[in-house]
């Protein structure tokens, strides 16, 4: 069964940050192929969705599996779709970030 993969609001704009960031620091043609590469690999996640750590520690339901070791990607997996919630980078605390969201209630 092939999942589909949506990215929330919050994951799509840490995914801009990201490239802003590259871009600044390196390139425009850098930051563009780094953030196309991790949204490839959150996009692969829809024919294995089940990969990645369980986090229910942090939040219910949720998952992470790191790109090139230096990204976190946070996501959660209902019967049909993956979730991206959130892309972290270069040792951001996605811990405490995934768990004030939580305490917040759902985002609408």
């Amino acid at each position: 069964m092939s999942h589909r993969v949506v990215f929330t609001p919050e994951a799509e704009e840490q995914l801009a940050e990201l490239y802003r960031y590259i871009a600044v620091a390196a390139s425009p043609d850098t930051a563009k192929r780094y953030t196309d590469a991790i949204v490839s690999y959150c996009e692969s996640l829809h024919t294995f969705p089940l990969r990645g750590t369980i986090r229910d520690d942090v939040r219910p339901g949720l998952r992470i599996t790191n790109y090139r070791k230096r990204a976190v990607i946070a996501f959660e997996v209902s019967t049909d779709q993956v979730s991206i919630i959130g892309v972290f980078y270069g040792g951001q605390d996605y811990e405490s970030i995934l768990q004030d969201d939580q305490d917040e209630g759902p985002a609408h």
